[in-house]
């Protein structure tokens, strides 16, 4: 894999710690156990890993409230851990992407205790602090993403302060040159120490409204129900300026550019596809200047129909600035999974469908085996957001349970109790059972990953749309060597193939039955659930060259 579009033709996969790997037996995952699964992963064929945080933290929200960027938590190890998991990771041929969470710090983080020990400390406009309306609520009407006022009263300096999660997630003020210096160091400290780049957490928040205006209330949202959607947040989240520090970001990144391994800048936005694009950032002597990657997420909320994919497909590549690299996402730390919404026998197509598109695929942790969302008990829950609305199915636990690695007890993610139940399934659903099935979804991904590296087209080749029908999605992926044409089974019963749409002579390069190689007989019908790669015969001995 070249190392100038390793972030293009590669594929990363999303390591959440505390549910990977626990090597010491407190129920957690942690740096040290993630080292020892590298080969589990070199194995399955990914190139590059995104871990969550890991930083120190008091865990209200699992790391994602920091109160130090340059460490690593006591739970999940120690600088030395993570120094020996990133020389061990490239020892391999895999690249390491760290969270960077640079909208909000802890509360414990010694920015905000500086900041909140009075009006008058250096560090007081490192935050956003208002005085309340005259009555005494709150500033404005803007509201925290996991429930309730977005604004928490400081009885000691007598002003409220601004957090978009959770109380003890104060937002930083980003139009402080000052906050943003100190950021960009932070980047700089894991970029010395080798890290391949960034995913940068909800990097469309970073910027509000320097009047705090009221955000419009959401008309379609009943009045009342606590939920962040009661209003649109127009003046809280892709506020214009959030762009130049963007291209900052990116800045920072290209720094470290021209040492032989290119860095890359993901951005967390939720977004529309036409305001998504503008993260790529200003064209500047042809090359863009934004973010390399601005997450797409259009696939986790799609309708699982294959002209709603289509469409999607369709209007993401029309959307693309010139030059602007396209990637895809099935789930998430953050989301339910993909066998949970689309059924195990759909997962298949899916991660099919995310395998071949055109772009950076990012496939999350247990996806390969099929893990599907775990019902949490409440008397078990986690998650604050879950806490903060209950009853209202917005929990993230489901998502995050540990890793099913083999028959063993706790499926081998740990040798104590672990931080979240397991699902039913662990004793059958793991690594070790069904990397021996030659037919499991295991072995299909795996296969599928290889034949990614085989054939350049499927990796960094063109988007040429074909079809679709009511259940059938074809498209062909064309390269300097070849052309390869996939088709995707959207419903659970067979389909014929229109003879037009397959390649002379057409040899099957994989099925995700896991049942067809070699040339395929005319007509193709495809069965229920099924998706097939093909190549044609002329092409097949070339088309990897």
């Amino acid at each position: 894999m070249s190392d100038e579009v390793w972030w293009k033709s590669g594929v990363i996969y999303q390591v959440y710690p505390r549910s990977f790997q626990d090597s010491n037996g407190d129920g957690i995952g942690d740096l040290e156990g993630i080292r020892r699964r590298l080969d589990d992963l070199a194995r399955l064929g990914v190139d590059a890993l995104w871990i969550s945080p890991f930083y120190p933290s008091p865990m209200a929200d699992f790391g994602y409230d920091i109160a130090d960027y340059c460490g690593v938590d006591p739970t999940f190890g120690t600088l030395a851990d993570f120094d020996a998991l990133l020389a061990q990771a490239h020892a391999r041929d895999l690249r390491i992407i760290v969270d960077l969470v640079p909208n909000h710090t802890s509360d414990r983080h010694p920015w905000f205790v500086e900041s909140r020990s009075s009006r008058a400390n250096p560090k007081r406009d490192w935050y956003l602090w208002r005085d309340g309306k005259p009555d005494g609520t709150p500033p404005n009407n803007w509201l925290s993403n996991f429930g309730g006022p977005a604004w928490t009263f400081d009885d000691a300096t007598g002003q409220y302060y601004y957090h978009a999660f959770l109380a003890q997630q104060p937002d930083l003020n980003w139009r402080n040159p000052a906050v943003r210096e100190a950021m960009y160091d932070v980047m700089r400290f894991w970029l010395r120490r080798g890290v391949d780049g960034f995913r940068v957490d909800v990097i469309y928040h970073l910027i509000k409204d320097d009047l705090f205006r009221d955000n419009p209330v959401n008309a379609e949202v009943r009045a009342g129900d606590r939920s962040s959607r009661e209003v649109i947040p127009l003046y809280t989240t892709d506020r214009p300026e959030v762009l130049e520090i963007v291209e900052q970001m990116r800045r920072v990144v290209d720094e470290f550019g021209d040492s032989g391994r290119p860095r890359v800048l993901i951005g967390e936005i939720y977004l529309p596809i036409p305001r998504l694009m503008a993260y790529y950032g200003r064209s500047e002597h042809g090359v863009l200047q934004g973010a390399q990657l601005p997450f797409n997420f259009q696939l986790i909320g799609a309708r699982w129909e294959a002209r709603a994919i289509d469409r999607i497909v369709r209007d993401y590549e029309a959307a693309l600035p010139a030059g602007g690299w396209p990637n895809w996402v099935l789930g998430n730390h953050d989301k339910p999974r993909i066998a949970s919404r689309v059924g195990l026998e759909q997962a298949r197509v899916a991660a099919m469908l995310l395998l071949t598109l055109r772009g950076t695929p990012t496939l999350y942790y247990g996806d390969e085996i099929g893990m599907r969302d775990v019902t949490i008990p409440n008397d078990e829950v986690q998650d604050p957001f879950e806490k903060n609305e209950p009853g209202k199915g917005v929990g993230r636990d489901p998502e995050r349970t540990p890793m099913q690695w083999d028959a063993t007890a706790h499926a081998g993610f740990t040798t104590g109790h672990p931080w979240l139940r397991l699902g039913e399934d662990w004793a059958s659903r793991n690594v070790a059972t069904l990397a021996d099935d030659p037919h499991s979804i295991l072995t299909f991904h795996r296969r599928m990953l290889a034949l990614r590296r085989r054939y350049p087209a499927l990796a960094t080749g063109a988007y040429e749309p074909s079809m679709t029908g009511d259940h059938l999605f074809a498209y062909a992926r064309v390269g300097i060597a070849g052309r390869v044409v996939v088709m995707l089974n959207f419903g659970a019963d067979p389909v014929d193939v229109p003879p037009t749409l397959m390649p002379r002579n057409p040899v099957a390069l994989l099925s995700t039955h896991l049942d067809r190689d070699g040339a395929l007989a005319l007509p193709l019908t495809l069965r229920g659930n099924e998706g097939v790669v093909v190549a044609g015969a002329p092409e097949a001995n070339t088309v990897a060259a």
